[in-house]
Formats: C-alpha cells, structure tokens, sequence
C-alpha cells in the first residue's frame, strides 16, 4: 500500500487493456484531481492488473469481480466519461484508507 505522500497508485482496467481503459484513466485522473490526490494512473488489461500491487482499481463490474482483492479500493463504473460520478465513487472508500481527509 501507498505512504502517505506518495502518488496512489490507480488502474484502470478493461478486458484488453486499450480503448475503453484509455477512457477510463483519463476520468481516474479527472476524479484523483478534483480529489485533490496525487495520483499516477495506468490502463492495462485484466490479466496485467494481476501481477501488478495498486492502491485503486476502477473497471467495469464484469472485471471488477474478477479482482475485487487486488487493491484496497475497487470501484465498478458504469460511465466511462462521468468523471464527477467516479469522483463520488471513489470519496468514501479513499477517506476510510485514510488517502484523503
């Protein structure tokens, strides 16, 4: 898990790693700005995202089951572009790991 003070770590991920996950980085770093967290965001796929140790994992519900224990914060998004949406999505369980006040 990330010290304080370090960026967190987000993925974002789909089923191959490319355009949808493209998508959903940029609104994970839109949400992680408007949170005021310092954040360094990378899209990969499924498969990658297991061999990886990330404080934050955002995807659709159908990849999101599959690595509910990978990180501290998994968030299922239904809206790839609702950067508003996952920043509330993100608020609570980011406040109860202690990333944010």
């Amino acid at each position: 898990m990330t010290q304080r003070g370090e960026p967190l770590k987000v993925l974002a991920v789909c089923g191959v790693g490319m355009g949808s996950s493209l998508i959903l980085k940029m609104t994970a770093e839109s949400a992680m700005q408007a949170l005021g967290l310092e954040a360094s965001v990378e899209n990969t796929d499924v498969s990658s995202a297991r061999g990886m140790s990330p404080d934050v994992v955002v995807g659709q519900g159908m990849h999101t089951d599959d690595l509910g224990d990978l990180a501290p914060v998994v968030v299922t998004i239904s809206d790839f572009l609702d950067a508003d949406g996952l920043t509330e999505q993100l608020r609570e369980p980011l406040r109860e790991q202690g990333w944010l006040a």
